[in-house]
C-alpha cells in the first residue's frame, strides 16, 4: 500500500513537471484537452521564415475562403474554440485589433473542434467577431501547420508576410499591443 503511494505520487509529481508551465485543461464537451501557452512572442527574421501551408474551407457562414486568394497581404490567423477560456478572454483584443489596422490585414480565424457551428456562431455573435473564420471541427486545417503551432495548443496567433511565410507566432493568448507589433513587423 505505501509504495503504491509513493509510486503514484512520483507519477503525478512527474505528469505536473512536464508541463513546463502550461496549462492543460478539458474542454466542456468532454474532448480531449487543450495546451494554453504562455503568450510569448516567437518572431522570425525574413530569412528565416517558413512558407504558411495553403489552408482553407468553408467559414462559419458556409462561404469558401482560401489562402491563396489573400497573398500580398498581410494575414492574421487565430486558432480559436468557443470552449476555450483563453479563447475567450483574447477575443475582444483580436476584435480591436482589427479594428485598428483595417482592410490592408486580413483576419481569418480558425475554429477548431467545435463539433457543432451553433457554439462557434454564438461565440462570434457574443464578441462581435468582425472577420471570417474557417470551420474546422477536425482539425484537419491545424494539422497543416505543424511543426508551427501544436494542434493542440489553443488558442493560437500567426502572422503571415505578404510572401505567405510565417513573421511570427504567440502560442496563448495574445493582446491587442502584441498584435499590433507582430503586425507592423511583417509589414
Amino acid at each position: 500500500m505505501r509504495r503504491t503511494a509513493i509510486l503514484s505520487a512520483a507519477v503525478l509529481l512527474l505528469a505536473t513537471a512536464c508541463g513546463s508551465g502550461q496549462e492543460t485543461t478539458e474542454n466542456r464537451s468532454g474532448q480531449t484537452g487543450f495546451v494554453s501557452g504562455s503568450g510569448r512572442v516567437s518572431s522570425f527574421a525574413a530569412a528565416e521564415r517558413k512558407p504558411a501551408p495553403d489552408f482553407g474551407g468553408d467559414t462559419l457562414d458556409g462561404k469558401p475562403w482560401n489562402f491563396a486568394d489573400h497573398k500580398g497581404k498581410v494575414i492574421v490567423l487565430n486558432v480559436w474554440g468557443s470552449w476555450c477560456p483563453p479563447c475567450r478572454k483574447e477575443a475582444p483584443d483580436l476584435v480591436a485589433a482589427h479594428q485598428q489596422l483595417g482592410p490592408d490585414v486580413q483576419f481569418i480565424g480558425l475554429n477548431t473542434r467545435d463539433l457543432d457551428k451553433a457554439p462557434a456562431r454564438k461565440f462570434v455573435q457574443e464578441f462581435g467577431v468582425p472577420f471570417p473564420s474557417l470551420y474546422d471541427p477536425s482539425g484537419k486545417q491545424l494539422l497543416g501547420f505543424r511543426g508551427q503551432i501544436s494542434p493542440s495548443s489553443i488558442p493560437s496567433t500567426l502572422v503571415i508576410d505578404k510572401n505567405g511565410k510565417v513573421a511570427s507566432r504567440v502560442i496563448g493568448e495574445v493582446t491587442t499591443q502584441t498584435l499590433l507589433g507582430m503586425v507592423k513587423d511583417a509589414s
